[in-house]
């Protein structure tokens, strides 16, 4: 019976607002405990600056103005001395506002590149099945809108919802030591605000989270449909896509209307019931001092006005910021979702060595074997590859290979012919470990695949595939991605053993023409041959061929074809095909059909046996 383990599951993490906020603070203090100290200790001078204000105001009042209106001769020189120091103090608040603004730019924009750092870092050591279940436009999502929600949130938003803790904190002890009465009616009404901020913040965020999980599925959906726009005009599907565009933007924009209609409404309510405080504060206060109670004075008064008109601003700057905060820890789950991914696994301890030069010249290498008394062994790289009884599938309901059996002798050429969905491509994909497998074993050179460690193994294997990868930069840069620290000698090698060369040359700026957009202006066979030269560069001892001239013409794949026959020359090569033409002179052709092989053998004896083979070959059957 087939041994089936549970396939690995995409972490999604529950939702915790205070558990994602405390880890971002995390970030924020690792490299600036001394900015961040400085940032509190400014927010402490500009809110110092502001209460100091209107507590003025109560000073001016009492003991400067009410005094002067009952003298013939005034002396205004206290007055003015009181008003220069008050000066200072403003402008010392200016100064620190100004200060730790600039400071938290710098914290922002140092984290948010630390953050991306840490979600490529990771990215780039996920498993292929990571790619193969979350679109590339939701993850580039996380690169782009994600990131920025936080940038602007420890920007803007942890200052000032700093800012307005100190100076809440302190008008409220100002306000207890003018009127205490007075304070409990503020205490009462800010209770009221609390409660409907609470109520409306739960409520946005839970449709934050879900703008942001729909903003991400609308860049993926862009993303596909800017990659694929030849297909989609050739296809006449432009009308599908615009409504399928419609749906997801619908999605979207219900998401965002409900998280910002709630949000937008929490303003209006926080400013209107500030004003009604306002408005009973001063009829409270101005009885308090028409009839002396409490020895409660115009200048108390006046203070009392401005402080709750002060209070004004960290309440309607918490309410504000509250938004910004909801929505930036929406993105920041997603980011540290993506940055708790379970990465690749790796227990392998053979590594790849180079030994000595070949008579060729070539570079010769062999596996580094250690053992658990300590000693190491080295056995050479000859690329002798077998799959024992291998079962796998990529889920544990659906198992796509059934015991499968090969053995790829150092230098055979081993071709897997079948219909879409046979199983060819997996084979190769369980031979670069993409996926592990459920049952059997794999050896390379009689050492089992999971005991190589994966970077050595993947360095032994060269791959072209049918879709070439190229990437931004010159043809040079694009064949020394096979081989990073490869000489210029080298790459004018690997492009002429793959008949680039042909192409390159007549280039204006040969290899140092720019390719943008996947090599776009070159053309098909173009690009295959640059992939070959890739690959030759690496000079790999084993080849993985994946339909790699199924989409070229003819004759372009005769030149294709004398790149990749220079390519596999001496080497253990895999072959996938559509064009049965291409593989007839390989050592074993195994005829594959729903993860089993099903025929195998060379050209002739299949042949002989009028199997499956023999019909695709004489066109009874076609692929698929």
């Amino acid at each position: 019976m087939v041994k089936v383990q549970a396939s690995k599951k995409i972490i999604n993490r529950p939702h915790h607002p205070l558990k994602t906020f405390g880890r971002l603070i995390g970030y924020l203090l690792e490299k600036n405990k001394l900015r961040m100290t400085i940032v509190f200790v400014l927010i402490i001078i500009s809110a110092y600056a502001n209460v100091s204000g209107a507590l003025f105001l109560q000073t001016v009042i009492d003991q400067y103005i009410t005094p002067l209106l009952k003298q013939n001769n005034p002396n205004f020189s206290g007055l003015l001395k009181a008003i220069t120091t008050m000066g200072f103090v403003y402008l010392a608040g200016i100064f620190a506002s100004l200060g730790f603004n600039l400071l938290m730019v710098k914290i922002s924009e140092g984290t948010q590149q630390k953050i991306r750092n840490q979600m490529f870092k990771n990215l780039e050591n996920l498993p292929v099945s990571y790619f193969d279940q979350n679109s590339h436009g939701d993850i580039m999502s996380h690169f782009t809108n994600d990131t920025d929600t936080l940038r602007q949130m420890i920007s803007q938003s942890i200052p000032n919802l700093g800012l307005s803790a100190i100076m809440f904190i302190s008008i409220f002890i100002a306000m207890i030591s003018i009127s205490p009465a007075l304070t409990l009616f503020v205490v009462f009404t800010l209770t009221i605000m609390f409660f409907i901020t609470k109520s409306l913040t739960s409520k946005s965020g839970k449709y934050f989270t879900e703008q942001q999980k729909d903003l991400g599925e609308e860049n993926g959906f862009i993303e596909e449909m800017i990659h694929g726009q030849k297909v989609v005009k050739v296809f006449n599907h432009e009308n599908a896509a615009i409504e399928n565009f419609d749906e997801i933007n619908d999605r979207l924009q219900e998401s965002s209307t409900q998280a910002n209609v709630i949000a937008n409404t929490l303003m209006p309510v926080m400013f209107n019931l500030l004003n009604m405080q306002y408005v009973l504060l001063a009829v409270i206060g101005g009885m308090f001092s028409l009839y002396g109670i409490s020895t409660f004075t115009v200048g108390m008064l006046a203070a009392f006005l401005q402080l709750s008109r002060s209070l004004e601003q960290p309440v309607s700057q918490f309410a504000q910021q509250i938004n910004f905060i909801v929505m930036a820890l929406a993105g920041a789950e997603r980011i540290f979702n993506l940055m708790d991914q379970k990465t690749e696994s790796d227990d392998g301890t053979v590594t790849l060595v180079k030994s000595e030069k070949t008579a060729d010249n070539s570079e010769s290498w062999s596996w580094k074997i250690p053992h658990h008394d300590g000693s190491i062994t080295y056995s050479k790289l000859t690329g002798d590859i077998v799959f024992d009884h291998v079962s796998f599938g990529y889920v544990s309901s659906n198992i796509v290979l059934h015991d499968i059996n090969i053995h790829a002798k150092p230098g055979q050429k081993i071709a897997l012919v079948g219909a879409t969905g046979a199983g060819k491509t997996t084979i190769t994909n369980l031979l670069n470990r993409f996926y592990e497998i459920q049952e059997g074993q794999i050896t390379y050179d009689g050492i089992n695949l999971t005991k190589i460690e994966k970077n050595s193994l993947r360095h032994s294997l060269g791959i072209v595939l049918q879709d070439t990868n190229l990437f931004t930069g010159t043809i040079e840069d694009n064949i020394r991605f096979g081989k990073l620290d490869a000489t210029k000698d080298e790459i004018l090698s690997a492009a002429k053993l793959a008949n680039a060369d042909l192409f390159i040359d007549h280039l204006p700026k040969k290899y140092e023409t720019l390719l943008l957009n996947n090599g776009e202006g070159l053309s098909q066979g173009q690009r295959q041959l640059l992939a070959i030269a890739r690959a030759a560069v690496a000079d790999p001892p084993v080849m993985i061929l994946d339909e790699a001239t199924s989409s070229i013409d003819t004759r372009t794949e005769r030149i294709v074809q004398q790149g990749m026959d220079r390519l596999m020359k001496g080497r253990t090569v895999f072959v996938i095909a559509h064009r049965l033409s291409t593989i007839q002179n390989a050592d074993v052709i195994l005829v594959m059909d729903h993860g089993r092989i099903i025929e195998r053998g060379n050209h002739e004896d299949l042949l002989e046996k009028h199997g499956m083979y023999y019909q695709l070959f004489t066109g009874k059957v076609e692929l698929e």
